[in-house]
């Protein structure tokens, strides 16, 4: 029998603070499920939104969108959801009639909602989300490595594959190897990019992104970061140039790193203005610039395929999962890049 009150961790509107909290336990709505939450990320924007720097404004609100659990209780009208299931949760819901969404298009949907930000997420023992945003995760999967598929591996992944249109053998630049920047590695290597440059001005960061299949990785600080991109692809310069940090110093330095036609992608999410240098360059090398924002619900499944097959090794991914009552001490951890984390969980 689930109990009628639950410990959430939520952010005030008003001060921004993070509290812990007994609430009611949610009730799950037509086409809506209730899940048990076993593990959800703490990610680098739930820092930034707690600290005011992303800019979005928010009601008190349970944080957490990295989340996978095992469904408790279906609401009306849901079908193929039955309680146990383990699955792990899309961090979005669409309206699901604005052209967009009527188009099939629910990742562009003009009024779409993010878990853990416009409504309660998953630092707390359940969350309720749409049916939809369900996808199902094998016995074999420990629920912390399946919790950060939703975000710190989908969204490079659909960054990567979809937004930025990585193909084998291009050559690619990733800037930042942190909890998403690790990941973009790897998903560069599954798609067969050549070579793989990773630029962080962490040592660790760096001796990362070799352990995980890039080619090289360079410090901003004291390479010189344009000339070995040079030599490394034979003077042609980078296909795909990702910031997976979100400032204007990286994305300007990426898209100098660009060959002919490339692509700069932006990954990191960032309130800075843009400023890339004089404009006659982008057409003179027919470079694409492009801004991305997390994943499609499709690309969870993918993923927990890729994994589940070994062609994905998240295991050396989650740096420490800790109980809720923790919450502060992982966010703390996370701000300050304590012990270098690549993802903290918590365990509801």
């Amino acid at each position: 029998m689930v109990a009628t009150t639950m410990l959430a961790a939520r952010m005030q509107a008003e001060t921004r603070e993070l509290r812990l909290e007994e609430v009611p336990v949610p009730v799950p709505g037509p086409r809506e499920v209730r899940v048990r939450v076993r593990a959800c990320g703490i990610c680098l924007s739930d820092v930034h939104l707690l600290d005011g720097s992303l800019g979005i404004p928010t009601e008190t609100v349970t944080l957490g969108h990295e989340a996978a659990g095992e469904v408790d209780l279906a609401g009306a009208d849901v079908s193929g959801w039955v309680p146990g299931q383990r699955v792990v949760i899309a961090a979005g819901r669409m309206c699901g009639v604005c052209l967009e969404c009527l188009r099939g298009r629910g990742d562009a949907c003009a009024a779409g909602q993010i878990l853990g930000i416009h409504y309660d997420g998953a630092w707390a023992e359940y969350v309720v989300v749409p049916a939809a945003a369900l996808a199902a995760v094998p016995d074999s999967m420990p629920f912390e490595q399946a919790a950060i598929i939703a975000d710190a591996v989908s969204t490079p992944y659909a960054g990567l594959t979809e937004r930025a249109g990585l193909r084998p053998a291009e050559s690619v630049g990733l800037w930042g190897i942190g909890g998403l920047g690790v990941h973009a590695v790897q998903v560069a290597r599954v798609v067969g990019a050549a070579p793989i440059v990773a630029v962080d001005p962490s040592a660790g960061a760096r001796a990362r992104a070799l352990s995980v299949g890039a080619d090289l990785a360079l410090d901003p600080t004291t390479d010189d970061v344009r000339g070995r991109i040079l030599e490394i692809t034979d003077g042609q310069g980078l296909d795909v140039a990702c910031d997976v940090v979100g400032a204007n110093a990286v994305m300007k330095e990426a898209a100098g790193c660009l060959a002919r036609s490339g692509r700069v992608v932006m990954i990191g999410l960032s309130m800075e203005p843009l400023e890339l240098g004089p404009g006659v360059l982008l057409g003179l090398g027919r470079h694409a610039v492009l801004g991305h924002l997390g994943y499609q619900r499709q690309h969870l499944d993918e993923l927990v395929r890729l994994v589940g097959h070994g062609r994905l090794d998240l295991s050396a991914s989650v740096t420490e999962v800790m109980p809720l009552e923790d919450i502060h001490r992982g966010v703390r951890a996370l701000e300050t890049k304590e012990g270098d984390p690549i993802r903290l969980v918590v365990a509801p």
